[in-house]
């Protein structure tokens, strides 16, 4: 059975994942622009808060008990400045845009607390899914009732990044606190099965899956890979669902969310 369907609202699409059911969510499209979650959250759950962040590409978790929910005339100097939110409040909605990096909806299914993650190259070399699974387990959650949905963002075959870049994210897949050379972390790396680098034909380039390093940081977490889904969906090729910022050049975002 497939683990994602599209779901439609107002006539336009969206994205939901099988593994978060118990859970009210949903990975919007480019068609949903320009509308903000206080829009978006009405095709899941009128009544619920909507909280967000500044995001700045770190690794900072933030719990929506030390924030408002935001409202239509929230200014975004106000929002804190964080890559994921958590909630384990009822009917709290967590919310995180993207245009190529990795939107990762997280719920736990026992205690029914949830997270929206924003993870691109940076955040996901200094682990901030890792962060937030913490955060889980610091609550009281149990890693067999996690349920991890990674979902559209640009895929392995079209990033082009340095080694630079691709060795901050191998560092945090290898074991103990590894200091060897850009090439000889990525060449280890390469040895994974389901490797998240890929070779290019550039000098001094090679292709990142960002999702597949996130899916082996959770597997190094102890979650097993039925508790984890990869949306078949590249925000850079698909140009007419999604919006790219690598292909575009434009700060145009997609949003996703799930309720708690």
């Amino acid at each position: 059975m497939d683990a994602w369907q599209w779901q439609t609202w107002q006539g336009k699409s969206y994205l939901t994942c099988r593994l978060l059911d118990p859970f009210l969510h949903g990975f919007f499209t480019r068609e949903f622009s320009p509308d903000s979650p206080l829009a978006l959250v009405k095709g899941l759950n009128a009544d619920a808060p909507v909280y967000r962040t500044h995001q700045v590409h770190g690794n900072a978790i933030v719990d929506t008990h030390s924030l408002a929910p935001i409202c239509e005339s929230s200014e975004k100097d106000a929002f804190p400045p964080a890559d994921g939110l958590l909630s384990d409040r009822a009917h709290d909605s967590v919310w995180v845009c993207t245009a190529d990096c990795t939107p990762v909806l997280i719920g736990d299914i026992s205690q029914r607390r949830v997270a929206a993650v924003h993870s691109g190259w940076r955040g996901t070399a200094t682990k901030i899914v890792p962060e937030a699974i913490a955060q889980f387990w610091n609550r009281g959650s149990q890693n067999q009732d996690l349920r991890v949905a990674l979902g559209p963002a640009i895929s392995g075959d079209v990033y082009q990044v340095s080694l630079d870049v691709a060795a901050q994210v191998a560092a945090t897949l290898l074991p103990g606190n590894p200091s060897q050379e850009a090439e000889a972390m990525i060449a280890a790396l390469s040895e994974f099965d389901d490797t998240p680098i890929l070779p290019d034909t550039e000098a001094g380039k090679v292709r990142l899956d960002v999702r597949r390093a996130i899916l082996h940081q959770l597997y190094r977490l102890g979650l097993a890979p039925e508790q984890i889904a990869i949306a078949p969906h590249c925000t850079y090729q698909e140009d007419r669902r999604f919006f790219s910022y690598r292909r575009s050049q434009q700060k145009d975002v997609q949003w996703s969310g799930i309720i708690a």
